[in-house]
């Protein structure tokens, strides 16, 4: 199929139907890649007490706070986000050899099988590996779509509008995965039973599958890039390079830039994501653990006036369980609604402001004091059930200045590694960077706050901790950011 890029003038209104529809495709992709990586905290302890094996008497044998429960926390956690940087490393490579379009549809469509499949897992080994496949498809998809995105919008002005506002639809993808683990506790009874149960972490793991359907659809209609198509075609794209990443040119763009992406994501999966771990479980906000006792009561209640007998202890856990979940969601879906602010904000500010720097410390600075001392604040708020409300708005405040830095490195990336190493150089940054180093945080939290109960006090207090280490050294490291030569990607 010939590369056709669409229009190439500063507004959306004049994009042809291939340049809406590949900002549909790119959207969508964004949307389920944030949906992936931030269902597992919805869904890790419920998924842990299922799969990890119980007592003869029924009672779970992982309960948060045991050694096997934080160990396989932590690795699901971060062996996922590890194999997504190393395969994603490779997928980039594969990105600048085979082409941004081929890439990116094999890559949507092995996260959102995978995701299924992880619906379905009889062992944590099982849901372990559908979990690393999962973050590798992500990870690649990430770096296909902004590759592909700047090359088919040449025009600077647009070229942001674009990214900004297809990636803005990341933080959608936040808002429906905790939209759809809300539903899936709601109706979990009504829905197929999956392995004789019906557990709404398996539900929500299997919605994962729809950005493959219309993807399937529309792949025939999807153009490659013209730039990388011509240079294919003309025998002058060179090939890519890992070791060209630390050449004398570009060492300083591929360190730097890694670092200050690993201190974004850092922020994120240090204290915000470990927000269902602090306000659920028997030990978490008083509000949630009203809210589960309260179904637990109703269960019994109705059980009693329909002349049944009283639940079993094992279902009236799984009972607490969804009400805390769906308590749990309704707290967290306030995090992504802030980032969908700070993503638009990004947006708008990416066409307007010439400095990458400046642009990056609008909102890294903030960030650098919001997001721990927010976390620190709610260590002291998980006994006031009247404070809810005010730890919805706190964290409102913290996504939006920590995904709007996501968005950041959507526009700056891609114009700073060459055209035959722009999927290689930004799979890098976005990988290593941000999925391996960046999404450490997450195990550095969980191991630093490992208590026998689990203490979510402690864990807010890591998690601020540990953000804010990140963010640190993210705002020194900043200063040594190349500026991009100039706007055109070529």
């Amino acid at each position: 199929m010939a590369a056709a890029a669409p229009s190439g003038t500063s507004a959306f209104g004049r994009l042809t139907s291939t340049g809406w529809l590949v900002c549909a495709i790119a959207a969508l992709g964004f949307a389920f890649d944030i949906y992936e990586l931030l269902m597992l905290p919805l869904v890790i302890k419920p998924a842990l007490a299922a799969l990890g094996g119980t007592s003869p008497d029924g009672v779970p044998l992982l309960l948060p706070g045991s050694p096997a429960y934080t160990q396989w926390a932590r690795a699901l956690f971060f062996l996922p986000a590890l194999a997504g940087g190393v395969f994603g490393l490779v997928g980039g490579y594969l990105t600048d050899l085979l082409g941004r379009r081929r890439v990116l549809t094999f890559s949507i469509l092995l996260y959102a099988a995978s995701a299924c499949a992880a619906g379905f897992a009889t062992s944590l080994p099982q849901l372990l590996v559908c979990r690393c496949l999962v973050f590798i498809g992500v990870c690649v998809e990430f770096v296909a779509a902004v590759a592909w995105l700047a090359e088919l919008f040449p025009d600077r002005e647009q070229r942001e509008r674009v990214l900004g506002w297809t990636q803005a639809f990341s933080s959608l993808g936040g808002l429906l995965v905790g939209a759809a683990n809300v539903l899936a506790a709601r109706f979990a009874d009504g829905l197929p039973a999956i392995h004789g149960d019906h557990d709404a972490w398996r539900y929500t793991l299997i919605s994962g599958v729809i950005p493959a359907l219309p993807l399937i659809l529309v792949r025939p209609f999807l153009p490659e890039s013209p730039v990388w198509a011509e240079r294919k075609r003309a025998g002058t794209l060179r090939r890519p390079s890992i070791r060209e990443l630390f050449s004398p040119a570009l060492v300083q763009t591929t360190v730097v830039t890694t670092l200050v992406f690993a201190a974004s994501y850092g922020l994120a999966f240090g204290a915000i994501q470990q927000l269902p771990q602090i306000l659920g479980g028997p030990q978490g906000h008083a509000a949630i653990r009203a809210t589960a006792k309260a179904a637990q009561d109703q269960a019994v209640a109705a059980a009693g006036q329909a002349g049944r007998p009283a639940p079993s202890p094992g279902r009236l856990k799984s009972i607490a369980g969804n009400a805390s979940d769906e308590a749990v969601a309704r707290v967290t879906i306030w995090q992504e609604i802030g980032g969908l602010v700070g993503r638009v904000l990004l947006a708008f500010a990416a066409v307007r402001i010439a400095g990458r720097r400046t642009l990056l410390r609008i909102f890294q600075v903030p960030a650098l004091v919001i997001v721990p001392a927010v976390f620190w604040w709610i260590s002291t708020q998980l006994g006031s059930a009247g404070s809810l409300p005010w730890i919805k708005g706190a964290i409102f405040v913290a996504g939006l200045v920590t995904v709007a830095q996501f968005s950041f490195w959507g526009n700056y990336i891609p114009l700073v590694f060459p055209t035959h190493l722009r999927g290689t150089g930004e799979s890098f940054a976005a990988n290593i960077g941000g999925r391996v180093l960046g999404t450490a945080a997450a195990w550095l939290t969980l191991t630093f706050a490992a208590a026998t109960p689990p203490d979510p006090v402690r864990i807010a207090i890591v998690g601020a901790i540990v953000a804010g280490s990140y963010a640190a050294v993210g705002a020194i490291l900043t200063a040594w950011l190349p500026e991009p030569r100039g706007d055109v990607v070529g």
